[in-house]
């Protein structure tokens, strides 16, 4: 090698490379998920362990909406290729159970049926954020919203409202959290993990507040059948209709036809920004399943008996892990109108000392709970602020009550 071509940086050579990129590496971990999973290794090595983590209803996927996919599965035009964007047929049937549902008047072209409501959630915000944008996000919120923000390059602004409010914000709020990169508000009624219904009134303004400020809104719907004392969920498109040409609306059927295992989500949205996502699915994963597709077509075509029954049950439970919660020293429970989620403050516990441990947070108690009632419940940790635990009250009413009465116990002992 000559003089003039030997190297001439004195740079040290960097270090060893990362195995995983930073994006990855900075995902939180479903809190839900864990929780449900940590549970279920418990009883499979034969621990009593009931479980009030995991948001999905205990009751099977109606029989109608099996059989249809049982039908599926021997033709063979689902054993191919579909479009990415989801099968004809069941983009128009989303389009009229939209219109059947809400009152929102949307043409099939403006639907994209995704792999599960998180897909929807995660492809919506890599099509409206670039890096630095803002996500205006009413606190407590759902694990997965401010981990596919992060992931599309955007940052979060929490709005926090508590029990005092019924865990809504309001537009004063709002307009306090919004700054110039301010680009989207995320929406959810009825709310996981709080069960907050806004109402109709509360809606139209928050969303005049964005339309004024030029917001995009997205606003996930999927818990609007399951609403109770007379409770609506109300569409943030149909009361504020100027508002559609910037506004997403997000849906499936996993909680309101229990099929949260076959995968089938959907968003509503501006026809292009559907076309884009559609670009972006398309290499994603391509298609859902065919046959699961086939299933959600049965399910938004049939009748809501099921979901009626559903609803009747959660009702019942509702009311009844509200009262045994509200009965504990230290825990008040607001009564949510809608899901099926309990979402008490522990904050009168925090402080205290049970079984030796000092009760510092609200994570400190779900895995104090967990190791000494076997009972699995997720901190408000996974969801905002400390100070609260998520109930879901989706599993048998004998095990509700067997699972609360072995919290009231054990929280009897804190001091």
């Amino acid at each position: 090698m000559t003089a003039s071509s030997a190297p001439t940086s004195t740079t040290p050579a960097a270090g060893p490379r990362a195995r995983v990129s930073a994006r990855v590496a900075g995902i939180a971990e479903s809190a839900t998920l864990a929780v449900d999973a940590k549970a279920k290794a418990l009883k499979a090595a034969g621990r009593p362990v009931i479980g009030f983590g995991a948001g999905e209803p205990d009751f099977p996927t109606p029989a109608a909406i099996v059989e249809a996919a049982v039908a599926a599965c021997t033709d063979p035009a689902n054993h191919r290729y579909t479009p990415a964007g989801g099968l004809p047929v069941l983009r128009e049937a989303i389009a009229a159970k939209t219109r059947r549902d809400s009152g929102y008047e949307v043409a099939a072209s403006q639907v994209l049926v995704t792999n599960g409501g998180k897909q929807a959630v995660y492809e919506t915000f890599a099509a409206l954020l670039d890096p630095g944008d803002e996500v205006v996000l009413p606190t407590p919120y759902w694990t997965t919203y401010p981990e596919a923000a992060r992931l599309a390059g955007g940052r979060c602004v929490e709005v926090f409202a508590g029990p005092e409010t019924g865990y809504r914000v309001s537009v004063e709020q709002l307009e306090a959290a919004r700054t110039p990169r301010s680009k989207v508000l995320l929406f959810n009624s009825p709310s996981n993990p709080t069960g907050a219904v806004y109402s109709p009134e509360e809606v139209r303004a928050i969303g005049r507040w964005a339309l004024e400020n030029d917001l995009w809104v997205v606003t996930d719907e999927i818990y609007e059948h399951l609403v109770y004392d007379g409770a609506r969920a109300a569409s943030m498109p149909v009361e504020v209709p100027e508002l559609a040409d910037r506004c997403v609306v997000l849906n499936g059927v996993a909680k309101t036809y229990a099929m949260t295992g076959w995968r089938v989500g959907w968003l509503v949205g501006p026809p292009d920004l559907v076309k884009g996502v559609a670009n972006l699915q398309s290499h994603l994963t391509s298609n859902v399943a065919n046959v699961s597709q086939r299933a959600a077509v049965a399910a938004l075509t049939g009748d809501l008996e099921a979901v009626a029954e559903m609803r009747t049950a959660f009702d019942r439970r509702r009311r009844r892990i509200v009262g045994m919660l509200d009965a504990v020293d230290g825990v008040s429970c607001p009564l949510p109108e809608g899901a099926f989620y309990a979402y008490p403050s522990v904050e009168g516990l925090i402080g205290r000392t049970l079984r030796g441990t000092p009760i510092t947070s609200s994570a400190v108690l779900a895995e104090l709970v967990l190791a000494h009632a076997e009972v699995a419940v997720v901190p408000g940790e996974a969801f905002g602020p400390s100070g609260f635990l998520r109930f879901s009250y989706a599993l048998a009413d004998d095990d509700l009550v067997e699972g609360v009465t072995r919290v009231q116990q054990l929280l009897a002992e804190a001091v």
